[in-house]
């Protein structure tokens, strides 16, 4: 239950009982700091120290009390993943251990977690991996969505700490996995973005060009409103709303000419710059479908994510040479190793980046003649 250990020549006791650590100083002398060790754990069995009178904390009910936290204090998209991630947790907790109360939770547990998860049979859309055929079951988690389900255990776990509900966070120690199995990004050529809008409709391409040339995230997007716009100053404005809140806080996008044009002949008949007939905010869903309607039909193949087209935006920016800073603030990012995920080279742009150390003409000429 305890052990005693020496530091700096002083001895030191110290328990875990139901989650929470007890720690004393023995003084210099091993033999009593052992006598100390075993008075205590006796007191512990009897329930003599103080700390072990406070209440045992359910663990699905505090997972509860957590989520609805997060729904008053972190934006919406933030919830739902908490939510997802700690959803898998607790399956792992009934199918693989004995585990009922949160103080129960040990650093093993976690590790146990951090390797079912990433060796459990996944199926597309949450399904039951043996109702669906093999060929379409992957074995185990992305190391990417392991590492975010911890990191909520974490956040978590950090929460019911502050709370005095654990002594400490079992989860400190544990690791994150090393990622080598995320999907490739993938982003549009010059050709496809101009095959794309080709195929767009009078109601999509406002929405995907606008998406092409200001790099917004889709919830940006989605909870524009004509209050947000500068046209005069051509800027749009990413603002904190009432119902909204950005991923990386507020900023400002430049927009260029031909962006500012399109926005300007949207119908006004909603507060929402992008809005339904009814003049709803359009849903993420929505943008989606439309977008994998419109790249079938423009030939346009492996392309499902509305994403790629904000990487699209930051891809060709880099490529164009525009700097890595400036690329960071148009996309707001707040670590610039985001941003230079996006630096990826098409095999035309590496080529034209060769071409620039091209001898001029009159020293070729030289060279080829002492070659000959």
């Amino acid at each position: 239950m305890g052990k005693t250990y020496e530091r700096n020549g002083i001895w030191y006791v110290d328990l875990r009982i139901n989650g929470r650590r007890y720690r004393k100083k023995a003084g210099r002398n091993k033999h009593l700091a052992e006598l100390l060790l075993k008075d205590l754990e006796v007191k512990a069995e009897r329930n003599q120290l103080g700390f072990l009178d406070q209440k045992k904390i359910d663990l699905e009910a505090f997972i509860r009390e957590f989520l609805a936290y997060s729904q008053a204090n972190h934006r919406p998209a933030t919830t739902i993943r908490y939510k997802a991630a700690l959803e898998n947790f607790m399956r792992f907790i009934r199918e693989e251990t004995h585990v009922k109360w949160l103080s129960d939770i040990t650093t093993d547990t976690v590790e146990k977690f951090r390797i079912w998860r990433k060796n459990i049979p996944v199926s597309p859309n949450g399904s039951n991996p043996k109702r669906v055929k093999p060929q379409f079951v992957r074995k185990g988690a992305r190391s990417y969505t392991v590492n975010f389900e911890v990191m909520s255990l974490k956040t978590m776990l950090n929460l019911a700490v502050k709370w005095g509900h654990l002594d400490s966070n079992p989860s400190t120690g544990v690791k994150k996995l090393k990622v080598e199995d995320s999907k490739k990004r993938r982003f549009l050529t010059e050709t496809e973005c101009e095959r794309l809008l080709v195929a767009c409709d009078k109601e999509t391409y406002p929405i995907f060009f606008t998406l092409l040339y200001t790099g917004m995230r889709k919830g940006e997007l989605i909870n524009l409103e004509w209050t947000d716009m500068d046209i005069s100053r051509e800027i749009i404005k990413i603002q904190r709303k009432a119902f909204w809140i950005p991923k990386a806080g507020e900023r400002g996008i430049p927009m260029s000419r031909d962006v500012a044009e399109v926005l300007q002949k949207l119908p006004k008949h909603s507060n929402f710059v992008f809005a339904d007939k009814e003049g709803n905010s359009l849903s993420h869903n929505w943008i989606r479908n439309e977008l994998i309607r419109t790249v079938k039909k423009a030939g346009i193949q492996n392309l499902t994510e509305v994403h790629a087209l904000r990487h699209t935006f930051a891809s060709r920016l880099l490529m164009k040479g525009v700097d890595l800073p400036t690329v960071q603030k148009l996309m707001g990012h707040t670590q610039i190793q985001t941003t230079m995920i996006y630096s990826h080279q098409t095999p035309e742009h590496l080529r034209d980046a060769v071409e620039k150390l091209s001898l001029p003409m009159y020293q070729t000429k030289s060279k080829m003649s002492k070659i000959g």
